[in-house]
Order: C-alpha cells, then structure tokens, then sequence
C-alpha cells in the first residue's frame, strides 16, 4: 500500500514538473507559429507515458538504486569484508585496505556507462558523422574507462578526506593540455561525452555509493565528502576521449610510417 501511494505521488509530482513544458509548447505553437498543435492526440499520449515512466523511474531510484547503492558502501567498507575477520576498527584502517572499494567502484563506474542510453546515442551519431572513423564501441569503451576511473579516484578522496578541488584542478588542466594537442575534430566530441555519462543511468547509482561511503567512513560527512563523484565521472571520461583521439593519430603516424618504410624498402629492391 505505501509503495502504491508512493507511486502515485512521483507520477502527480512529475505531471507537475512536465506541465510547463506542455504549456510553453502549446502557447507558443498557438500564439507565435500560429494554428493548432498537429497530431494533438499523439502528442497528448506521448506527454502522459512521459508522466507515467518519470514517476516509475523515481521510485525505482528511491526503492532500489538509492537503497542499492548505500548497502554496497556500507558493506565494502565493513571491517569484516575488509581486512577479512581481523578485530581492528575501521577507525584505524589506512586508505589502501579499501582496495576492494576501489575495484568495485571502477566497475561499477564502467558497466553503467557502457549501458548509458545517451552514450550510446550520441557513439552511434558520431560514427555516422564521421563516416565510420569513429567507432561506436571504441567511443563508449573509452568514456567508460574513464568514469571508472573518475568513481574509484572519487572514492578514494573520499576515504582519505582530500579536498575535492584539488583534484578537479588538477584533472581540468590535464584536460587543457591534452586539448591543445589532440586533434581538433576529437575535442568537442570528448567534452560533449563527459556530459551524456552523467545520465538516467550512472548518476543514481554513483550518487548513492558516494553518499553511502561518506556515511559508512568515520570523520566523513555525507554533505561535504559524499557528493563530488558525479564531477568526477563527468571530468575524467573528457581525458580518455581525447586520449582516445591522440592515441589514434598516433597509430596512423605509425602506420604511414611503417608504410612509407616498406616502400622504400622495395624501391631499393627494385634499384639494385
């Protein structure tokens, strides 16, 4: 029954987040376009599944994912899973006895990627764009890596307490760098996929284990150190993009080398 009442204010509470679109849409086809909204009624019913499946994928957040998510930090981060039966509180324990925290938030970072829907959406749109020079799986392969990287390094600051901006200081002139010297068709690409990680998909699982992390750790609050790892899933996938860029020029170079090399090889053959 609560779970029913539940559902039914996420679907009243999204109707009312949806309405000023709907309105805004109709008042602006009627007022400046002028005539009525064609296909009405589709538009209509289109308006009422968007509603409906906002409100089932906030109770799906609220019922599993959020509850998800703080359970796996709080287990990971149990003395018992930890050092493995030993008596020692998680008070005392140093940063690298939570290797198995760090393993499992890189996974968990790159699995939600890989299934992000605008991920996917936007790796198939720029394999079409380019021709096919940009594949589809080579493109969500790399931002996954790199939100993987981005949680577990996120993770790890919040066990240690660093500050976050050192960090994302740090990342984002990593980031300059590598814009200046990759190449220039790469770069709105590899800023644009660290956005689509941050999605229906990623974000309430990563958000949850940040804060079920920041709670689980002694001396660490959920306010100040659980957020900060959606900032680090969006950074650290705009590195390995671009890393993905430089690496593929660099195996052309190589590759019209090689081919360059066996060309005079043969002409000198030829020569002699």
């Amino acid at each position: 029954m609560e779970l029913l009442v539940n559902t039914i204010s996420f679907i009243a509470s999204s109707a009312l987040d949806v309405l000023p679109i709907a309105v805004f849409l109709f008042a602006f086809q009627r007022l400046v376009i002028g005539g009525s909204m064609p296909n009405r009624f589709g538009i209509l019913v289109g308006f009422g599944f968007v509603i409906v499946g906002l409100g089932l994928f906030l109770v799906g957040l609220e019922q599993t994912l959020f509850p998800l998510g703080r359970l796996m930090a709080q287990q990971l981060t149990h003395p018992e899973f930890v050092l493995e039966g030993t008596a020692q509180v998680i008070s005392a324990l140093r940063w690298q006895d939570f290797y198995w925290v760090y393993i499992f938030a890189a996974s968990i970072g790159f699995s939600t990627t890989m299934a992000e829907p605008a991920l996917i959406a936007v790796s198939m749109k720029a394999n079409t764009v380019s021709a096919g020079a940009i594949g589809v799986l080579g493109l969500r392969v790399a931002v996954a890596i790199g939100v993987g990287i981005g949680v577990s390094l996120g993770c790890y600051r919040i066990i240690t307490g660093l500050p976050l901006h050192y960090f994302i200081a740090g990342g984002y002139l990593v980031v300059i760098l590598q814009t200046i010297l990759a190449p220039k068709l790469i770069v709105p690409l590899a800023y644009d996929s660290g956005g689509v990680t941050t999605s229906t998909v990623t974000v309430p699982l990563v958000t949850a284990l940040g804060l079920g992390l920041a709670e689980a750790v002694p001396g660490r609050s959920p306010l100040l150190d659980g957020f900060g790892l959606v900032a680090f899933a969006s950074l650290f996938p705009i590195i390995t993009v671009l890393a993905y860029g430089q690496l593929a020029v660099l195996r052309e170079r190589v590759s019209k080398h090689r081919s360059e090399s066996r060309d005079s090889e043969q002409e000198e053959n030829h020569a002699l």
